[in-house]
């Protein structure tokens, strides 16, 4: 629908303020546009996630980030069996964990600070674009901007309304938080837990906190079992959570970056721009397709997308939102393209086939495993990582 209104009040109005939306509303604010931010919820509020923060995200947060880090995990263990795994440890953080009503909390609080008007407990109902700017209609009132960011989540309500027949592909997870005063071993030597057994196409994981740890798991192939029983096999056999009861899991989707819309030369499917409407974060299906690691690149797209309406404020003639795409797949598009060929074998292979390479080949099998730690450290990337397999595959033939 197309609308004619006079000028907007706002110069960009941002729905939904999980980190996304946060360091897109940030961002603005710090490089002098005006402002408004939705969220249909009040902070701080629960979100079903596992928390996990790979640690190169230090790259593009402020240091004070740490405030709210539950832990610091310097070792990593990967299991593939009942019995058999392996141990990477670092002398620098691996990742971060944090509770998401507090790390969410924070991330608010910083735009708040710099100048973002954020409006809490006020839902998006309807999006109207016009040939000046964008009309927002909440159950409050009706607002103007020049351009309108969707950060509302996997069920974009932006992405339903403004960029139509948009169908991308999600996967189905499952979280529980187990609670305890008393430090479990995870807790102790704060230690991630990465478990291929746990799921017939995906992962488990349990990930330590300071009052407990929160475990799920994911299935990244279709047509697998489903998670429910994948969850009940996961804590029924996985020996660190004997004895522990574990409270019933909330299921939530992931929207993982698909093969199609990160395909080299071709269009974004459904794009992330559309008029005067751009989509970040979780909104924008911006998602590593290998583990499912959805803040690093909801922070980062959203500052991405701060910088595309920067830039086209100040410079009309020669920037447009549209950048905002070439600045994603410049950065993101071939790491998610190579995350979803990693994902292909890894996910693609029978568990006995992990089983015998790790006995078989345990130096190689660790020295992959580190190269992934790399990654999350921000050391290395999956086109390095994947360029290393390569080379060590065709070795022998060179």
């Amino acid at each position: 629908m197309s609308t004619s209104f006079s000028s907007p009040a706002y110069d960009v109005i941002v729905v939904g303020m999980g980190p996304a939306g946060a360091s897109a509303a940030y961002e603005l604010s710090q490089g002098g546009l005006s402002v408004l931010a939705f969220d249909k919820q009040a902070h701080p509020r629960y979100k079903v996630c596992g928390g996990g923060l790979s640690a190169r995200i230090t790259k593009i947060l402020p240091d004070d980030f740490l405030s709210v880090v539950e832990q610091s995990v310097n070792r990593v263990r990967f299991t593939y069996g009942e019995q058999e795994s392996f141990l990477i440890q670092s002398s620098e953080p691996i990742a971060y964990m944090v509770m998401r009503q507090n790390f969410d909390q924070w991330l608010v609080e910083k735009a708040r600070q710099v100048g973002t008007v954020i409006h809490e407990d006020e839902a998006v109902l309807e999006i109207q674009s016009g040939d000046q700017g964008v009309d927002v209609l909440t159950k409050e009132k009706r607002y103007r901007s020049r351009v309108v960011i969707g950060a509302d989540g996997v069920m974009s309500s932006v992405a339903q309304q403004c960029f139509p027949r948009r169908f991308l592909r999600n996967i189905p997870a499952l979280e529980s938080e187990v609670p305890g005063e008393s430090l479990h071993a995870f807790q102790q030597t704060p230690t991630a837990l990465i478990s291929l057994q746990a799921a017939k196409k995906g992962y488990g994981w349990i990930f330590p906190k300071q009052q407990g740890l929160s475990l799920g798991v994911g299935e990244f192939v279709k047509g697998t079992k489903r998670p429910k029983q994948s969850f009940r096999d996961f804590i029924d056999h996985e020996a660190l959570l004997s004895g522990l009861m574990v409270p019933a899991p909330m299921g939530y989707p992931i929207p993982v970056a698909s093969a199609q819309a990160y395909r080299k030369r071709q269009a974004w499917a459904g794009r992330l721009v559309c008029g005067r409407t751009m989509l970040v974060g979780d909104a924008g299906h911006l998602v590593d397709p290998l583990l499912g690691e959805g803040i690093y690149y909801a922070i980062r797209s959203g500052q991405l997308a701060a910088r595309s309406v920067i830039d086209m404020v100040a410079n009309p003639s020669t920037h447009r939102l549209s950048d905002y795409e070439r600045f994603v797949e410049n950065e993101f598009g071939q790491e998610f393209r190579v995350a979803g060929r990693l994902g292909k074998i890894i996910y693609g292979l029978p568990r006995s086939t992990h089983r015998w390479a790790g006995q078989r080949f345990p130096g190689a099998y660790q020295r992959v495993l580190h190269r992934y730690c790399e990654v999350l450290q921000g050391k290395e990337t999956y086109q390095s990582l994947w360029n290393r397999i390569l080379q060590r595959m065709y070795w022998p033939f060179a």
